[in-house]
């Protein structure tokens, strides 16, 4: 048996002992080192569940309870029939994605829109709060000599954010708004550094995460609630807009002040899971020949680009670990920690065998 942290429902979070997964075919077993807390988790402690399935998932066949903990890095500790490229002891991150590699969206190469898609940690197959975890050979990446366990624990948010800034329009020149300080809002202003972004105005109300924001690059720093953001972003960039907007935020406001912030032709990018409708005025859109267009997650490839980055220096991510503690701390220290007093943490990192 092992410790897992398990998911029984809204504010309902259990450490208890479950079965040690078997490692089977094209599998490697992982031993969690660093897990991040995300705000998909948040979401799911406060209202869930929501994500996480309360009826059999279409690919995993489970349920409520489920382990969590999509946002990890660990190390091989078991490799399965077939796997031959890595080896026990190498240091890995886990891409989380689930998905049914059939659908038309498989077949096209976006596995992560694939119809019945899930997350190891939020959809079943165990999850990085546990002490051991069996996924896919293809899930894992190899960490880089260079970058340590507890920042390759970042590439997932930070995938997030490369993918964004990749499948945008956004060229090296143009003017960027981002709209929020949180981790995915600075994984974008820094995957934009590492894109040679010279402008980025980010839009942010907390105190501490304006000064994140400005330590990863932000050019100016807007308040929404003191600042007018559309009159604000025009005047920055000459009077015509920004050319992209990145939505990392998800409110009505900023939605609505974004695209009028950004320039005729312009794009705005929503990152953000809303978590109820918004509304939009479509000519806000035509008459400037704006668009607007989602993004979802990461897709193959992303997660060894962000490796190579932090090899290489282009992302420095490591100021965004806020804190780091223990697993049987995580409902105090983390989860909380984050409901009372998140504009002081980007990310709190739980430590389950470093």
């Amino acid at each position: 048996m092992m410790k897992a942290l398990r998911f029984h429902g809204q504010r309902d979070l259990r450490i208890e002992d479950v079965e040690i997964p078997n490692c089977g075919k094209n599998q490697v077993k992982v031993k969690p080192a660093y897990v991040g807390i995300c705000g998909t988790d948040l979401h799911e402690y406060i209202g869930g569940a929501n994500i996480i399935p309360t009826t059999p998932h279409p690919i995993t066949s489970e349920k409520v309870p489920l382990t969590l903990g999509h946002e990890f890095s660990g190390v091989i500790e078991e490799v399965g029939e077939d796997v031959s490229d890595i080896n026990i002891g190498d240091r890995v991150v886990v891409q989380p994605i689930i998905y049914d590699g059939t659908c038309g969206a498989c077949r096209d190469g976006y596995i992560n829109c694939c119809d019945n898609n899930g997350f190891v940690g939020l959809s079943g197959w165990g999850g990085g709060l546990s002490e051991h975890v069996v996924v896919p050979r293809k899930a894992v990446y190899a960490v880089p000599e260079k970058v340590s366990l507890e920042v390759a624990a970042l590439v997932e948010p930070l995938a997030v954010a490369w993918h964004a800034v990749n499948i945008s329009p956004f060229k090296k020149g143009d003017s960027v708004l981002v709209l929020g300080g949180g981790p995915i809002g600075l994984a974008v202003i820094q995957s934009l550094k590492a894109r040679g972004a010279e402008l980025i105005i980010v839009s942010e109300v907390s105190p501490r995460r304006k000064e994140f924001a400005k330590q990863f690059g932000a050019s100016y720093v807007l308040d929404p609630t003191k600042d007018d953001i559309v009159a604000r972003v025009r005047e920055i960039c000459g009077g015509s807009g920004a050319n992209v907007a990145f939505d990392a935020a998800g409110v009505q406001a900023g939605l609505d002040q974004a695209i009028l912030a950004i320039r005729a032709r312009g794009t705005l990018v929503n990152i953000a899971v809303w978590e109820k409708a918004a509304t939009l005025h479509p000519n806000s859109l035509v008459f400037r020949e704006r668009k607007y267009m989602g993004v979802a997650t990461y897709v193959e490839g992303d997660f060894q680009d962000v490796l190579d980055a932090i090899a290489t220096g282009k992302l420095k991510p490591q100021a965004m670990i806020t804190s780091k503690i223990k697993m049987d701390d995580i409902e105090e220290k983390g989860f909380k920690a984050l409901i009372h007093n998140k504009d002081n943490h980007v990310k709190i990192l739980v430590e389950v065998s470093p």
